[in-house]
């Protein structure tokens, strides 16, 4: 009796302290989790410092006035601040293990078929639902009356992102050199230019910068990395990187040729005159007003962008490849945080971002200072571009895949240089009233140069910064100022000048990183020179 009253008292003994010894453990998780997040957090704010310097600058300096709801821009950048650090870490327990874990997956089980089916489709699924595209639709079939169908512009830019990642997939899987299928593509979107109608060509060049979303650049790069990192001979960095930029490339040829049916087979007559169009899109600035409601449904907005990309991948996962996802519950996490710090993100940008930039564009257009008008185009594409979630997940790969040899931060900043030169040389170009395609091909000429100097790590990386530039902060920003001056300014037909900064905002940042690549390449090799003649 003695004895089982001893084992009794010693498995409680041991249920006691396995008990601490767990409780212990859930709190040392939850202090490095808390740790984490704190660091992420304040990564999120130095993201966001530079949009507040300028807004306060433009706001104190030019417009001269504060604005009425203050309040309410602070408290929805500190959101905006929460919910890119849920965001981030939320790309790193869910969408990038997933990602790399089904591109794993494809590649041993051998099947082309379905490697390419399943590029296809989130592709497709992730573009046909990305609301920057929705908008961008509804606002030129509005702006052409109808001539130009929002549904059936969405169906051509969501299947040519679909071929796209599809063709990005089949390249990785026979290994072909990436420049040899961009420099054709860029060739291709030039002939097909000169027989656009120039009413869509803007358009045409805006939707390759718009269909690459906040979710779905993190998961493209993770299956073209994980596809690369599994396939033997495959170089992660030279060969991982690149879906995103036939993303942003095919789109620009799918559309123009939609252009090309539509205004040679539609009733032209219907479209609004110029006169007409610029009344037909005249705004105010938007201002924020909480709603329960609206809160509520912008939640469901999220949840309903974000399930076209979770239905595809756990359909592929658990039907195709029949295998279960490892480590679940950390996945599971790692999504949920993501959706909530996407909404988080937006809320935020509703409240404090978008009200007071849109209204500082208008209020510039109106002032008829073309100077402040570049200006302010230069650095708000600079600071929003810092903000970018995609490109912020995009910096983390490049340095994770390049061993060091690129730095996030020093990449982002490269990329924001080039997204605020080319919003101000666009601002530039819409104000004169030059036609766009000229610099496009100057741009895309020089591309091609920067191309053949550039150090082949850099090149696909340079390529896919161009997609990633103008997602979730800076298209709406972009379109508000095109959109603004196109129609503050006599003469301009916002159909066809007030579209296409956000195609300048996609092409330089390509200059700028390989121009980056070309220049760390000859340092390099200026410091082995010297170390050689010491030697």
């Amino acid at each position: 009796m003695l004895q089982d009253i001893k084992d009794i008292s010693s498995k409680i003994n041991l249920s006691f302290a396995s008990y601490l010894k767990s409780f212990s453990d859930i709190l040392q998780i939850m202090k490095e989790s808390i740790k984490i997040f704190y660091h992420d957090l304040k990564n999120s704010f130095k993201d966001l410092l530079p949009i507040i310097i300028v807004v306060a600058f433009f706001q104190t300096f030019i417009i001269h006035s504060m604005p009425e709801n203050l309040a309410s821009i602070v408290i929805g950048l500190t959101i905006v601040a929460v919910g890119l650090a849920l965001f981030i870490r939320g790309l790193e327990l869910g969408i990038f293990p997933i990602g790399e874990g089904l591109a794993i997956d494809f590649a041993r089980k051998g099947s082309i078929f379905w490697l390419l089916t399943f590029a296809f489709t989130i592709g497709f699924a992730t573009t046909v639902a990305e609301p920057a595209l929705i908008a961008i639709a509804q606002k030129s079939s509005v702006i052409s009356h109808g001539l130009v169908d929002a549904f059936w512009l969405r169906m051509t830019v969501a299947l040519s992102v679909g071929f796209a990642i599809s063709l990005g997939t089949l390249r990785i899987l026979l290994g072909h050199p990436i420049q040899y299928y961009i420099i054709s593509g860029y060739i291709l979107v030039v002939i097909v230019t000169f027989f656009a109608p120039k009413e869509i060509i803007g358009l045409a060049y805006d939707s390759g910068g718009v269909t690459t979303s906040t979710v779905t650049v993190p998961l493209v790069a993770a299956l073209g990395i994980g596809l690369a990192s599994s396939i033997k001979g495959r170089n992660p960095a030279i060969d991982g990187f690149g879906l995103i930029a036939f993303a942003s490339l095919t789109p620009m040829i799918f559309v123009q040729i939609y252009g090309i049916v539509v205004y040679s087979f539609g009733d032209v007559s219907t479209a609004l005159p110029i006169s007409e169009v610029a009344i037909a899109t005249k705004s105010v600035a938007s201002t924020y007003s909480f709603s329960l409601v609206d809160t509520f449904l912008e939640l469901v907005g999220v949840i309903k962008d974000v399930s076209p990309i979770l239905v595809v991948i756990f359909f592929f996962q658990y039907i195709i490849i029949k295998k279960s996802v490892p480590h679940l519950p950390k996945i599971i996490t790692g999504i949920i945080m993501v959706i909530f710090g996407l909404y988080a993100f937006i809320i935020g940008l509703e409240m404090g971002l978008f009200p007071i930039g849109e209204s500082i564009a208008f209020e510039l257009t109106a002032m008829n200072n073309n100077g402040l008008i570049y200006l302010f185009g230069f650095l708000i594409g600079f600071s929003t571009t810092m903000a970018e979630p995609a490109l912020l997940a995009i910096a983390i790969k490049a340095q994770e895949i390049s061993e060091g040899m690129i730095k996030q931060n020093v990449l982002r900043i490269v990329v924001a240089l080039g997204v605020a030169i080319g919003i101000g040389l666009g601002s530039y170009r819409l104000v004169s009233g030059d036609q766009i395609h000229y610099y496009i091909i100057a741009g895309y000429s020089l591309v091609i140069i920067f191309t053949s100097f550039a150090p082949k790590y850099i090149v696909p990386i340079a390529y896919d910064s161009g997609g990633v530039t103008t997602s979730t902060v800076t298209v709406p920003l972009v379109a508000a100022l095109g959109l603004g001056l196109a129609e503050n300014i006599d003469g301009r037909n916002p159909l066809i000048d007030g579209f296409g900064l956000i195609a300048f905002a996609s092409l330089f940042p390509m200059l700028t990183v390989m121009g980056y690549g070309i220049y760390a390449q000859y340092k390099i090799e200026q410091i082995k020179n010297k170390t050689e003649k010491r030697a």
